[in-house]
């Protein structure tokens, strides 16, 4: 049966806090310097909202991979997300932090909604029916949306994807730099996906040496939140080995190669969340997330491995993420 959104109580069952907003909060928005005021309003609503509000961790809710891979693929395996509202609901019932979508995803509940749930907008997307090369080295998006879309819809943010690597990524870096200079100016937060693609190889594109630099370019870029894919301890790049190798870089243990991923974004100054990538058994989401907890990232954003399992067992499963990033499990 097709998923019907509770209109009258879509604020869900989880009731979210005012926007108090404590000493921890008050320092990660300390480390946004250049930031106006709207900017640092709309990242302290992401911080203080759901379970997690206060912490200092998010989980976020991420649905754009019906544009990515279509939507047999995304959705046949929980027939209900093929309503964009199952989204929104997932995500307050939940208690998650934000729900990020790209404009048609977000624009089909925004008013059902409305308040409910910090909302990130997707700005760029690409589809898996494009040509791509042996190496994938044309990987590229498109711009999808815009800032007046974000505004409109009263998002805290925009989303956009980068490849490292990838023929297309100094195009892909002057199209953000534009992008997130319009978007701060309107008091709207940058969240950058970033993924290494193209001249790098398959084992590459999550070498630990890879990942960190690409989540560096995108503080480079001006991101508030960096996206990235949990790393492996495979060195891709024979200049960086040799580094890593003399100064004694320790990336032997996941909880190891999130610690240093947070070096290199600046030291901690720049909030990283890992995506969960393909569904996996929960062990598996579980282990990842106690690695992110346990070396000091900012938490999940999780999409597939939340809205291809049947409701019940995604809020259990995100249940489980929140106590783990609680320090409860």
């Amino acid at each position: 049966r097709g998923f019907k959104s509770r209109r009258s109580d879509h604020f869900g069952t989880f009731k979210g806090n005012s926007m108090k907003i404590n000493n921890k909060i008050k320092k990660i928005l300390s480390y946004y310097e250049s930031d106006n005021p709207g900017t640092k309003t709309n990242l302290a609503r992401l911080l203080t909202h759901g379970r997690l509000g206060n912490t200092g961790r998010v989980i976020i809710l991420p649905v754009d991979q019906g544009f990515e891979h279509g939507p047999g693929r995304s959705f046949a395996s929980n027939t209900a997300a093929y309503d964009p509202h199952y989204h929104y609901q997932l995500a307050v019932d939940a208690g998650l932090s934000a729900y990020a979508a790209p404009l048609g995803m977000l624009e089909a509940g925004a008013d059902t909604f409305a308040g409910a749930i910090p909302t990130i907008l997707k700005i760029n997307s690409s589809n898996s029916l494009l040509p791509s090369t042996k190496e994938a080295r044309l990987s590229d998006q498109a711009v999808t949306a815009s800032i007046q879309d974000a505004l409109r819809l009263g998002c805290i943010g925009i989303g956009f994807t980068i490849y490292p690597g990838a023929d297309a990524s100094l195009d892909m870096f002057e199209e953000i730099q534009a992008l997130a200079e319009e978007a701060k100016a309107y008091g709207l937060i940058v969240v950058i996906w970033s993924y290494a693609r193209g001249n790098v190889s398959k084992d590459g594109e999550t070498a630990i040496d890879v990942v960190s630099y690409g989540a560096h370019m995108a503080a480079l870029l001006g991101a508030h939140i960096i996206k990235v894919k949990l790393p492996s301890a495979h060195l891709e790049v024979e200049a960086a080995r040799k580094e890593y190798e003399k100064y004694k870089i320790n990336v032997s243990t996941m909880t190891d190669r999130v610690r240093h991923m947070m070096q290199c974004c600046f030291n901690g100054r720049r909030l990283v969340v890992f995506s969960g990538g393909e569904t996996k058994d929960l062990n598996g989401v579980y282990e990842d997330a106690r690695a992110i907890h346990h070396g000091g990232g900012n938490g999940s954003i999780i999409g597939r491995n939340a809205f291809q399992r049947p409701r019940a067992e995604a809020l259990e499963m995100l249940d489980q993420l929140t106590k783990i990033y609680l320090g409860k499990a």
